[in-house]
């Protein structure tokens, strides 16, 4: 089912016992459709402070919200696309012949300076909305039935979430691209109407261990941009993101249609030239060491996180809309029961990614025989060569003697998972 499994990031299991939300949580399902959720937010400070978990369960999504909203406005704002070029498309399947053009009709102009503060104030809020997810976790237990494909999303910045920025909207289009099944969609190849209306209940609980669940998934999101903000990637950056922003100002906008052959045609050798332009800038030094040596905390982090959920999971004793259940709840995902043997499995895989956080299982490097030590790399790389890195000179800092991981290392998630572990990482967090 689509709505299953994209929504895995939106949604999680249900707390112990018959928790009910106080006044914040009365209110907080309204408030995510009408799109008023931080005005509701506002005005929950004081109650989250008294320990209330609803109320500080609204400032988390809150800032959830706000960080995906700030971000998506800042790529509308200075008009972001899908990179593509007539050879791409063709082998893509997207059936598009010319550059795709911005959904901001007037996009700004974009600096380096100012897409780093756009990766800025998206980490920074995630972090902010972590914080208050911590504390619903801990606060008073409640439960709050929620559709999250009725959440509103101001996507463009213009102050309104309109009907159409919705998040099952916003699936529903993503879906689509990829030809996700869900329970409401025609076979694959076959139309539907984007304003068909899903046939089933997706209404998820949500509690006290959702927060926790929300505080591990912040700091998922933002350890990748916070690796970025601790590089200079300024000559990438000018090389090649007038792929993303064809209107921006870019050094190369001017540029993107081709206007000579070297292979195919002039579209497609200019998209080729700008890839190869991207390898070649892929050495970005670092500028901020404290934050690359950060990392590591943010990772055990999720970890730690993500152990905390599932003591919360495996404490209840309900069974109302599970999401992500135990195993003696109801999945809500078909044929996806979660057994024992798969909460074992994902517990000892997370023992594993603390031991390679750590250095003492190192990472496997295709050329050589040592493995590859990432807490070496965290605690003193001064730059961070792509290229240099996959071919193996670079390396050469950070190989170790010690054990590898292998298959052997994640055998129970072999075992249990198989080739389906992508989406049970994503669903579990």
């Amino acid at each position: 089912m689509r709505f299953f499994g994209v929504a895995a990031c939106f949604a999680l299991a249900l707390n112990a016992g018959a928790a009910q939300a106080g006044e914040v949580g009365d209110q907080l399902a309204q408030s995510l459709y009408d799109g008023t959720l931080t005005d509701l937010a506002t005005r929950s400070a004081a109650a989250c402070q008294a320990g209330e978990g609803d109320a500080c369960f609204a400032l988390g999504l809150d800032g959830f919200i706000t960080a995906y909203e700030t971000f998506a406005q800042g790529l509308y704002r200075h008009g972001a696309v899908t990179p593509n070029s007539p050879a791409m498309a063709m082998v893509l399947g997207m059936g598009l012949d010319t550059p795709m053009a911005p959904a901001n009709p007037n996009p700004e102009p974009l600096t380096y300076e100012q897409f780093r503060d756009l990766l800025e104030t998206f980490s920074a809020t995630l972090d902010t909305a972590a914080g208050y997810m911590k504390q619903a976790g801990v606060g008073t237990p409640f439960v709050i039935h929620i559709d999250p494909l009725k959440v509103r999303i101001d996507l463009n910045g213009d102050g309104e979430a309109s009907a159409g920025e919705t998040l099952g909207a916003l699936l529903g289009e993503a879906g689509e691209f990829v030809d996700i099944p869900m329970s409401d969609a025609p076979p694959p190849g076959k139309s539907k109407s984007k304003n068909t209306e899903p046939t089933e209940n997706t209404i998820i609980g949500f509690d006290n261990s959702d927060a926790v669940w929300f505080a591990g998934y912040a700091n998922v999101s933002a350890t990748p941009v916070e690796i970025t903000l601790a590089h200079d990637f300024s000559d990438f950056f000018n090389a090649y993101f007038h792929r993303l922003f064809p209107k921006a100002g870019l050094p190369m906008q001017d540029f993107s249609r081709g206007e000579g052959t070297l292979m195919m045609d002039a579209d497609s050798d200019a998209f080729i030239a700008d890839l190869v332009a991207a390898i070649h800038t892929a050495d970005f030094p670092v500028i901020d060491r404290a934050r690359l040596a950060a990392v590591p905390e943010r990772l055990h982090a999720i970890t730690a996180l993500s152990r905390q959920n599932w003591a919360m999971i495996l404490a209840e004793t309900d069974d109302d809309r599970e999401l992500l259940p135990s195993p003696t709840q109801t999945s809500l995902v078909p044929d996806q029961a979660i057994t024992e043997d798969v909460v074992k499995a994902w517990a000892a895989t997370l023992d594993q990614v603390d031991l390679i956080i750590d250095g003492k299982l190192l990472l496997p490097h295709w050329r050589f025989s040592k493995g590859f030590n990432l807490k070496t790399y965290f605690d003193t790389a001064t730059e961070t060569d792509l290229v240099m890195l996959f071919t193996g000179q670079g390396a050469l800092p950070y190989l170790s003697d010690g054990p590898i991981a292998d298959a052997e290392a994640f055998a129970d998630l072999n075992r249990v998972m198989g080739e389906e572990w992508p989406m049970f990482a994503l669903w579990f967090n």
